[in-house]
């Protein structure tokens, strides 16, 4: 096997989204625009995505990293339109979306339509996810996006199990699509409710980090395997698993939460940037395949379809908006007011991913060349569409529509408030511990803990207080400068120390590592 490509592929995608780090332009778009450039440099391995490698080896980690970062408190209270958009507007987009297809390409038949609706219907989870970082959305909207995102994948897959059986002639009915659906879905999150207490039982009872993080690394990849072996959903079963061990990661050893979250980074960064580089590698691939369907009839196709997936959204997003609040009072009174704004976000905050395009090279050689390689095609035009329009108009249009900034004197007090509660039960249980004589220490060891506690408690509240005129730095900015220049004083003699051979490496490693979880606290505290 010849690893070269994958390595070409990370490296090169990886280098591309770090170069976007220093641009105004987002990091999908870029590497979007790298794919479809490179794709046509000669001597560029063929980058052809295989489904069954993309859904279970790159969905599940992206699923997992994405649902452990989210709220589950706050998915949970917008579950209604989180509901409404994963499973509802999916399926409207599959049937819009199809019809119209329908309607417009001569000869095209409904059901390889609606399996082309179907599989464009999922906005990307990827791609939600990097736009919500990027351009600051409000949180209620961040996390409606980054819901329907989690679950809308498991909708459009089976919607499109239920469409290209009917295509090819299998005999499917929607019927029975709707059994089949409702059967995944509650496979899915059982199996899910089944796997979470476990396995995080296992995440508890591990003592080593390094075998905690490595059945993390395999977590998402059982929850979906299990699911996917039971005929289920996969995407929920990694979803609920995560967003429980998510919500219950204060349980864990903390020496495994840092090395946890490095980890995941790296993973996420490298996942996301190789698969949005993959997006733009497609284009030769399916411009060879489109055949009878090529020039300006296929452009046109293109746009049209295009049009149709942005507008279906608005048609859906605006009334699920308002529309149920006006027909019940107990929404009216439970829920806070959307705006017109947030909906406008929301529509247009609609860009599909690598999951469609995975979706659609699976279609089987059992349907007729034709419509297999026009839906191919108008799948790869929708994504790149959307990536680029709504991508790049995305930011401004949230400029323009001037949102409320978030109050960071009000969070700051917050999180003053919650430091100084905490503080006094840890002060209370440190006076509990010194009082019994099997805890006595010297009174400078205890007067340090009391210190740590009481620079803890300060550092929140001297960020609503007055900055150095000089450097613009708070007091506790300056201590945190100071301490960081003085350990790194310290570094700098152990390392000398060890070139002196007064010390060998392995007490070098020891020494540095407890430097290091210092300057990690301080930047952490900073940040």
């Amino acid at each position: 096997m010849d690893v070269m490509p994958l390595l070409l592929l990370v490296a090169g995608s990886a280098a591309v989204a770090a170069a976007a780090r220093r641009t105004p332009v987002p990091a999908p778009l870029l590497l979007v625009a790298a794919g479809l450039v490179v794709s046509y440099i000669p001597g560029v391995p063929s980058y052809t995505l295989d489904p069954h490698i993309v859904l279970p080896l790159l969905l599940p980690p992206l699923l997992y990293t994405s649902a452990t970062d989210s709220s589950y408190l706050d998915l949970r209270a917008q579950l209604r339109p989180v509901a409404l958009l994963s499973v509802g507007y999916v399926l409207f987009a599959t049937v819009v979306v199809g019809w119209a297809a329908h309607l417009l390409v001569p000869g095209l038949p409904l059901t390889a339509a609606l399996v082309l609706g179907a599989v464009v219907a999922p906005p990307d989870a990827v791609a939600a996810t990097a736009v919500a970082r990027r351009v600051g959305l409000p949180s209620r909207i961040t996390t409606i996006l980054q819901g329907e995102s989690l679950l809308n994948d498991a909708t459009a897959i089976t919607a499109y199990k239920v469409a290209l059986g009917a295509a090819v002639g299998a005999g499917a009915t929607w019927a029975g699509g709707i059994r089949e659906f409702a059967l995944a879905a509650i496979g899915g999150v059982g199996i899910g409710l089944v796997l979470m207490a476990p396995l995080h039982w296992l995440r508890t009872h591990l003592t080593e980090p390094l075998l905690q993080n490595t059945l993390s690394l395999l977590i998402p990849f059982v929850a979906y395997g299990v699911a996917e072996g039971a005929h289920a959903s996969g995407v929920l079963a990694v979803v609920v698993v995560a967003l429980y061990l998510g919500h219950r990661a204060w349980e864990v050893d903390f020496a495994t939460r840092l090395q946890e979250e490095a980890v995941w980074k790296m993973v996420a960064f490298v996942l996301e940037s190789a698969v949005f580089a993959l997006i733009g590698l497609q284009l030769p691939i399916v411009l060879k395949r489109l055949g009878e369907y090529e020039g300006a009839s296929a452009a046109w196709y293109a746009v049209a379809v295009f049009v149709v997936v942005v507008v279906a959204r608005f048609v859906w997003v605006y009334p699920a908006t308002f529309l149920p609040r006006l027909l019940s009072a107990r929404i009216r009174e439970r829920e806070e007011n959307p705006t017109w704004r947030g909906a406008m976000v929301t529509s247009w905050a609609g860009m599909r991913g690598v999951v469609s395009l995975a979706i659609a090279f699976a279609i089987p050689p059992t349907m007729p060349d034709g419509p297999r390689n026009l839906i191919l095609f108008l799948t790869f035009t929708t994504v790149i569409g959307t990536l680029v329009v709504q991508g790049v108009t995305l930011p401004p249009l949230i400029r323009l529509l001037r949102f409320p900034g978030r109050d960071r004197q009000a969070e700051t007090l917050a999180e003053a408030n919650a430091q100084a509660q905490a503080s006094r039960a840890a002060e209370a249980r440190l006076d509990d511990l010194l009082s019994d004589e099997r805890n006595t220490l010297p009174p400078p060891l205890a007067d340090r803990l009391r210190m740590v506690l009481e620079r803890r408690r300060n550092a929140v509240w001297e960020r609503l207080g007055q900055v150095n005129p000089v450097t613009g730095e708070s007091v506790d900015d300056t201590y945190r400068r100071l301490s960081r220049e003085m350990i790194s004083a310290e570094r700098e003699v152990f390392v000398k120390l060890r070139d002196l051979r007064y010390i060998d490496d392995e007490m070098l490693r020891a020494l540095l590592r407890r430097l290091d979880l210092e300057e990690a606290a301080a930047f952490r505290e900073a940040h």
